[in-house]
């Protein structure tokens, strides 16, 4: 009798650890994949199993209540004996306990076929319900998607219609608060009205695109707040129109100078497969330039040629030197501003981080007027100082510091100080800003790159402003993506232009002749209504070479960045030879170089920390790192210490004497 009941209690407890049991379970955790036949067989089959070891629950049952019956009637006849009355108690309590046993097995096989009746019939119910959810997703999703591609050819149609901003009748409305035109007004608010979505943090404000044609009128609903006259607009149409763009090798040179041929293509990137997430799992919330980086997550430039870069639509300044207006000079300056992002919107590869006393140079004074010379002036934090004159009237520098933090998604790209410009005819002296780069997807995902925040430009001298926003992108936005607004303003305040493009595409500039103060915005903020003339185009993104998908998409200025050239000083970046080595599609030989280059740096370092421990105990004063080409003074404009060019490269770079270049490779 005992071993009965072990087996019995056995076959519950297989029952109820059962896979058949752990099958049921799994039909409600709400799998992703969508119900079919062969789930429906399996849910059948698990049921089956079920009534199954009911079956041999109730078998059992039986048993136990027959071979109960008899073990009670024995029971009986022990008690029907004549024994000591001790015995006869101990056997009446076994008696109950043995009909307590029967009642409570009779239990339990109830509890099991009313289960499985539940389970029988929820699980179909929890089988419909499951597969309407997953049909009504799959359906949301199909939905978004067609959606997001509707978008796209909307946009795309709607940036190459030639007719929405030439005098069509129709009226394209993309903002948040529309300005609707109603019969009997004028005929400028009845054609070409184009509408721009209000800036968050700047002022804000609509456009209306009016023709130039039907603009003289009396009783305007605008008011004179800023007028201006459509013949402007024309007069100064000749700089421009100008600003149709030609491809970075079709120089407006070329038929004056012989051109020197440069190489249109790199070696193709290797397909190197690696662990992002093994190698970035340890450096949450740590500064991007002392994370140790294998070249696998580089692109082979370093970060003096990535910033020269910024130049590759440095013809943008050569038309704003013929610019007699500081406000239409604003215009170009500003599309220059936006146009060195154009290049990153692929670029998702990291910069080499230049060595301290790295340079590099770009000498292109004989094709496009200008030379450009780059210095590492600071490790840590990484510094670089830029200067770039040009015969064609504009002065460039600037010293930027990269500040970056990797959170885990995403990586922030933060560069630090101001950009300044200066034409050498008008005195004009602009200063500006970059905005922050944001590198999404870092552990999963396609790797992206977005641009956010506000470029704020200010001519130093007439006091001239313009206010740019970068809106950052937002999958449930109705904006189009990379988009940038911006005012260009005089120093009273008056509005004279209309920026608006995206920084991957192009920018394009509408002239202000009249505008007021609109209704105000939901944010309680006070819009006001721009009537412009028809936009026309100051910047538009070169198209990018053949095959540019497996050349790290290289533009056809960043094709030739580094390409040797003989007569430059012994730091400059071509020369570096783990760049070089990644470049040829030597990776592996590269990351042992890169190492070597690095340990090399560190020992300088310890060097120079020992030297500077050594003077304080002798009581000298100790310097420190002293760049070669720059030097450190207080910025009037903006009354920061930073790296101004001090002269001496390119003398040396005539006499070929780098004898005070140090040895970094």
């Amino acid at each position: 009798m005992k071993g009965r009941g072990c087996w019995e209690t056995g076959s519950v407890r297989s029952f109820c650890n059962s896979g058949c049991l752990n099958k049921f379970k799994k039909d409600d955790s709400g799998d992703e994949e969508p119900a079919s036949q062969s789930d429906k067989g399996e849910l059948h089959g698990t049921l089956k199993t079920l009534s199954s070891k009911l079956e041999d629950l109730s078998t059992c049952n039986d048993l136990i209540a027959k071979h109960g019956a008899a073990l009670q009637r024995s029971l009986s006849e022990l008690e029907n004996l004549k024994l000591p009355a001790e015995s006869g108690e101990k056997i009446k309590a076994v008696n109950e306990r043995a009909t307590l046993f029967r009642i409570t097995s009779n239990a339990m096989i109830n509890a099991c076929r009313d289960f499985l009746d539940l389970a029988e019939t929820h699980s179909r119910k929890w089988q419909r319900a499951l597969q309407y959810e997953r049909e009504q997703r799959i359906r949301l999703e199909e939905t978004i998607e067609q959606l997001a591609k509707q978008h796209n050819s909307l946009e795309r149609a709607c940036r190459g219609a030639p007719g929405l901003s030439s005098g069509g009748a129709g009226i394209t409305n993309t903002a948040k608060g529309s300005v609707q035109s109603t019969k009997g007004e004028a005929s400028d608010e009845d054609e070409e009205t184009e509408y721009f979505d209000a800036m968050e943090d700047a002022p804000a404000f609509i456009t209306v695109t009016a023709d130039p044609k039907h603009h003289r009128r009396s009783g305007s609903n605008l008011s004179g707040a800023s007028e201006g006259h459509p013949e402007d607009w024309n007069l100064e149409d000749s700089v421009f129109d100008s600003s149709n763009q030609t491809s970075y090798n079709e120089s407006t040179c070329k038929d004056l100078l012989p051109k020197k041929r440069r190489r249109t293509r790199i070696p193709d990137k290797p397909n190197y497969s690696l662990n992002l997430w093994s190698i970035m799992k340890n450096c949450i919330g740590k500064e991007l330039s002392k994370i140790p980086m294998p070249v696998n997550f580089n692109e082979p430039l370093s970060m003096l040629q990535r910033l020269t870069e910024d130049l590759e639509y440095h013809e943008l300044l050569d038309k704003a030197v013929k610019c007699e207006s500081s406000t239409e000079q604003m215009c170009f300056v500003a599309a220059f501003s936006v146009s060195s992002y154009s290049t990153t919107v692929h670029r998702t590869a990291k910069p080499f981080n230049p060595l301290l006393g790295e340079t590099y140079e770009l000498d292109r004074l004989d094709e496009f007027g200008f030379r450009s010379l780059c210095e590492q002036v600071s490790h840590h934090p990484p510094a670089a100082a830029h200067h770039v004159y040009s015969k064609r009237g504009w002065t460039l520098w600037q010293e930027i510091t990269i500040a970056s933090k990797f959170r885990g998604k995403y990586l922030s790209i933060m560069p630090l100080g101001a950009i300044h410009l200066e034409f050498h005819s008008s005195g004009n002296h602009y200063v500006w800003r970059k905005v922050t780069s944001t590198v999404h997807n870092i552990i999963v995902g396609k790797l992206w790159i977005d641009q956010s925040g506000e470029i704020e430009i200010v001519n130093h001298k007439s006091k001239d402003k313009c206010q740019l926003k970068f809106t950052p992108y937002s999958y449930f936005s109705r904006d189009v993506p990379r988009k940038v607004t911006g005012v260009v303003t005089d120093a009273d305040g008056k509005a004279h232009y209309v920026m608006s493009g995206t920084w991957d595409e192009k920018m394009e500039c509408s002239k202000i002749v009249q505008s007021s103060h609109g209704s105000t915005s939901s944010e309680g903020k006070q819009k006001t209504v721009y009537q412009t003339l028809s936009p026309k185009v100051l910047w538009k993104k070169y198209p990018l070479p053949e095959n540019a998908e497996n050349m790290y998409f290289f533009s056809d200025l960043a094709l030739t960045l580094n390409e040797p050239e003989e007569r430059v000083a012994p730091t400059d970046s071509r020369l570096r030879p783990d760049q070089r080595l990644m470049e040829s599609g030597r990776w592996d030989e590269a990351n042992v170089e890169k190492q070597r280059l690095e340990e090399k740096q560190r020992a300088v370092r310890r060097r120079r920390e020992a030297e500077a421990v050594e003077a304080l105990e002798e009581g000298k004063d100790y310097e420190g790192y002293i760049p070669l080409w720059f030097e450190r003074k207080v910025d009037p404009m903006t009354g920061e210490l930073i790296c101004v060019y001090k002269g001496g490269y390119w003398e040396a770079k005539d006499k070929q004497d780098w004898s005070i270049c140090p040895d970094i490779f």
